[in-house]
């Protein structure tokens, strides 16, 4: 396997100070790209990738804790799978790590994960999956941010569209039942949504999409990595406005994963 450097395919902005809240959101594909045969071990390049992004949070969908057949299969290459859970690989020195998991298989299973550079809080979980063959919850983590507190929700939400819109609705009573209405709010993760028809909605509930002023539609649009044309990938606040958003491009970024990360700087938008 050849270790990538992200920071080679594109430079991201720099880090705008202490009050400026950098966030990213990012499905890594579990580690790992492509079938049968040509299947590779991608957690490694996405470690560097992580790290690249300075954010203050990460956001991550589709992370392993564990999954034996993936872990026998790489054991092998020249730097192999993991020891540890993906989530407490991928977070930079000094970063606080929280993981639930969402979906168990056969062999393993996934969930979300956020990684801070900020005390965290209690870290609770909710399940909102619609059917049994999509396992999905809620990640939620309240974080100290410059002595404010910082509710972070991440998401994943269902392939159909009559399941986000429930998973909308039960993301409503999750907020209403643990997220006190003074503080700030960021939800964020890979929304599934195709045909761009969830922003009302989150907007009934209280929460702006975020998108920085005169941004073009490249600086949203994650999916597919290698020409990406749909935004998949958000972030939805409250108490905060959205400074800049950006998304990293090149081939570094296009193979390890098949989402691109999408990064955004915000501010409080109550003082």
């Amino acid at each position: 396997m050849n270790r990538l450097n992200p920071r080679q395919s594109t430079l991201l902005p720099p880090y705008t100070g202490i009050g400026t809240l950098r966030v990213a959101t990012y499905n890594i594909h579990k580690g790992v790209r492509g079938l049968g045969p040509r299947k590779r071990l991608e957690i490694h390049n996405l470690g560097l990738a992580v790290e690249a992004l300075d954010a203050d949070l990460v956001f991550l969908q589709e992370v392993r804790l564990f999954h034996t057949r993936e872990a026998r299969r790489f054991d092998r290459t020249s730097f192999g799978w993991p020891a540890q859970g993906q989530a407490e690989f991928l977070a930079p020195g000094g970063y606080e790590v929280a993981y639930r998991t969402n979906a168990v298989t056969r062999f393993g299973e996934h969930g979300n994960a956020l990684l801070s550079r900020w005390p965290m809080g209690d870290v609770g979980h909710h399940d909102v999956s619609d059917h049994r063959f999509e396992q999905r919850g809620l990640l939620h983590v309240p974080v100290v941010w410059n002595g404010d507190t910082v509710h972070a929700v991440v998401v994943h939400f269902g392939l159909a569209h009559r399941s986000r819109v429930r998973q909308v609705q039960r993301l409503a009573d999750f907020i209403q039942a643990e997220v006190p209405g003074g503080e700030m709010l960021v939800v964020a993760g890979d929304f599934n949504d195709w045909g761009e028809r969830l922003d009302e909605p989150m907007r009934e509930l209280g929460l702006a999409r975020a998108a920085a002023p005169d941004a073009g539609r490249a600086a949203r649009v994650t999916f597919p990595s290698l020409a990406p044309v749909f935004a998949l990938d958000r972030f939805y606040l409250r108490g905060l406005h959205c400074h800049s958003t950006m998304v990293p491009r090149g081939l570094s970024w296009a193979r390890m994963s098949d989402h691109l990360p999408l990064v955004a700087e915000l501010e409080p938008a109550w003082e």
